[in-house]
């Protein structure tokens, strides 16, 4: 199934003149207690700012509902172009999966290479669901999430939590360089803990370089 999503018929990015600063484009923000995953002290690299319309999250969270009521995880891939130092995401490939209620599991996932490389996509992150747990990074999760930013440093994880009565969903990526050393070094499989990077930091932390935009296109491709 593919969707095409309002407010253009066509794949395209924004609408001119949209810039950081436009009413209709604003930095995600999150409320609820964030002491342990909180912003990083250490000088940040720079990163190119990324677009994602708010609707593409709640059209997943929406086509994910099933699974959510059954308590199975559901995941997604999220694809972007780049225009002018800005990634734009204008891609959700939701792959044929294998669920639990704390794992999703992607399969044939040449598909999704297959989308991405027709349409010159980058693969700058991943969007998933804890149908019943809090919203943060487990320690799967963070192992899935280093593929993506190894390829791509501005790769972000989406996790939408729908039961956190504190924070519905979270943006995260891995604190580089501390948690990406971590992760790189590390292996281990399943569920097991993570120490805590040598220079103090978290492993992994909230974006500060990702938009919601409201004029952003997208498609859906879901394959299951």
């Amino acid at each position: 199934m593919v969707t095409v999503s309002f407010p253009s018929p066509s794949l395209s990015f924004v609408e001119s003149g949209t810039t950081c600063k436009s009413p209709q484009v604003s930095r995600v923000l999150f409320s609820g207690p964030d002491e342990l995953h909180g912003e990083s002290s250490q000088p940040k690299k720079i990163l190119r700012d990324v677009h994602i319309s708010e609707r593409l999250m709640e059209d997943f969270t929406e086509l994910a509902r099933e699974n959510t009521e059954k308590d199975l995880e559901t995941c997604g891939t999220l694809a972007a172009f780049l225009e002018r130092g800005v990634f734009y995401v204008t891609t959700l490939i939701i792959p044929k999966q294998e669920s639990t209620a704390n794992s999703c599991q992607a399969m044939n996932e040449v598909d999704v290479f297959s989308i991405q490389n027709e349409r010159d996509l980058y693969p700058v992150g991943w969007i998933h669901t804890h149908p019943s747990q809090g919203c943060f990074m487990s320690s799967v999760d963070l192992h899935t999430h280093y593929s993506y930013q190894v390829m791509v440093p501005e790769a972000f994880a989406i996790v939408v939590a729908p039961t956190d009565s504190s924070r519905s969903h979270g943006i995260f990526k891995l604190t580089d360089p501390g948690g990406m050393e971590i992760l790189r070094d590390c292996s281990e499989t399943g569920f097991h803990p993570h120490k805590e990077p040598e220079d103090g930091n978290p492993v992994y932390e909230h974006c500060s370089n990702v938009y919601k935009n409201s004029n952003l296109r997208f498609e859906i491709f879901d394959l299951r």
